[in-house]
């Protein structure tokens, strides 16, 4: 399978492939931040659709940090993966604290990226749901769970890579799924890009300030 150039190049590969979109008022772009933020930004340049970001958080487990317990949405979904929490047995109290630190990043990042703008109505809406990849699966999941509260008219899931298994997985989640890369087996996902850097708060505010209901 080629890798991606970078997250930009994979966003104007999964355009071409959501063509059908394009211009649609019903339609919107929502991104995970920060790294599906360029991906997506693409995708909304391409096809002239607004822009978004939904803020959903990783709950980590106390010590490693890298190994999801759960996800946090912005508007407080949050969906646990009960079999780490009782495998490594996580007291309630720790998983309190690792929410109430979560809690707080969200609401830095909601600032940071939304300023005064409101969030944008859902209601009806076709959403085109994108990240950079997908490894575990744990962050869209909850994502999609905290969108559907918001009784979307469907909700696309858009992404350049992710695990064979989870897409087969996630595919019930949503109403339509686009991942051109499905490997057998992704350890992680910046290995399906030559470039791969860190997306920054920047970069985020400004993509959101060049597409963000300017389509």
């Amino acid at each position: 399978m080629k890798k991606y150039l970078n997250r930009r190049e994979a966003g104007k590969i999964l355009a071409d492939e959501l063509a059908a979109y394009k211009e649609r008022d019903d339609a919107i772009v929502l991104a995970l931040p920060r790294g599906g933020v360029p991906v997506a930004y693409e995708i909304a340049k391409q096809l002239h659709l607004p822009l978004d970001v939904f803020i959903v958080r990783k709950l980590g487990v106390p010590g490693h940090e890298e190994l999801a317990m759960g996800a946090m949405a912005a508007n407080g979904k949050i969906i646990f993966n009960d079999p780490i929490i009782q495998d490594l047995q996580i007291s309630p109290t720790a998983i309190q604290q690792v929410i109430a630190k979560e809690q707080k990043e969200l609401a830095r990042r909601e600032k940071i990226y939304r300023g005064i703008r409101l969030f944008p109505e859902l209601r009806a809406k076709t959403i085109i749901l994108v990240d950079d990849g997908i490894a575990t699966g744990a962050t869209m999941r909850t994502a999609i769970a905290a969108l559907r509260q918001h009784d979307p008219a469907s909700i696309i899931m858009a992404v350049p890579v992710a695990d064979a298994v989870i897409c087969q997985d996630m595919a019930s989640l949503v109403d339509k799924l686009v991942c051109p890369l499905q490997p057998r087996e992704l350890d992680a996902v910046g290995a399906w890009y030559d470039n791969f850097d860190q997306t920054t708060d920047e970069e985020v505010r400004t993509w959101l300030a060049n597409v963000s209901g300017n389509c």
